[in-house]
């Protein structure tokens, strides 16, 4: 356990910015399964949407270190490339 204040400020923080961080890798991953769900189910303009809202969310998450910034690029090209394969 900790002993100095500092230390315990610290777990504070780290305790605090855990949380945020599940919440928002938890969105990230809501956004990207509604992708596939949209693509899965062959509607090509609510999967167009739903990228939309999922792509700027990745790119917010590999910002503060969320999720890799190559991660998040990888997954919204390979999601935009299959939407690109979709039939109107």
């Amino acid at each position: 356990m900790a002993n100095c204040a500092s230390a315990k400020k610290r777990i504070r923080q780290t305790a605090r910015r855990t949380e945020v961080n599940r919440s928002r890798l938890s969105a990230i991953r809501s956004a990207v399964r509604k992708v596939e769900e949209a693509i899965t189910s062959g509607d090509k303009a609510a999967a167009q949407s739903a990228l939309q809202v999922a792509q700027p969310m990745m790119h917010r998450g590999a910002q503060k270190f969320i999720l890799s910034s190559n991660a998040a690029s990888r997954k919204l090209s390979r999601l935009s490339h299959r939407i690109k394969g979709m039939t109107a």
